[in-house]
């Protein structure tokens, strides 16, 4: 992967969390969404705030297994570099670049799990 493969990967997976989580945890409040049906038609007994923490959580772990596969290339191209300084290079640059987006996934993780927790303290 290059750098502008990288690059446009991160770009997605920045995007992704910053359109997918916000609206998550709008959907935190099932009555002003309208989204109360569920519980009223039998559809389902799980309060929409936990469906929401489950979903948050299945794409932060999802995200967090792209990272992981990110450092894993990275080291296998190191690995495979055979001494060449600008493969080791790009490959150096990969690992970094898995480090600091687990670092993020795992921050947002403790930042979503907090504000859900908070939420369904302050609501039960």
């Amino acid at each position: 992967m290059g750098n502008k493969t990288l690059a446009t990967t991160a770009t997605l997976v920045l995007l992704l969390g910053l359109l997918v989580l916000p609206q998550a945890v709008a959907a935190l409040d099932a009555d002003s969404l309208g989204l109360g049906y569920a519980t009223a038609t039998g559809l389902t007994s799980t309060d929409v705030r936990e469906t929401a923490a489950r979903i948050i959580n299945v794409a932060l772990g999802l995200l967090g297994i792209i990272a992981v596969v990110i450092i894993l290339v990275g080291g296998f191209k190191w690995m495979v570099a055979g001494g060449n300084e600008e493969k080791v290079g790009e490959a150096k640059k990969l690992i970094s670049a898995g480090v600091i987006g687990l670092v993020i996934i795992i921050t947002a993780y403790a930042i979503a799990a907090f504000v859900i927790n908070a939420l369904i303290e302050a609501t039960s």
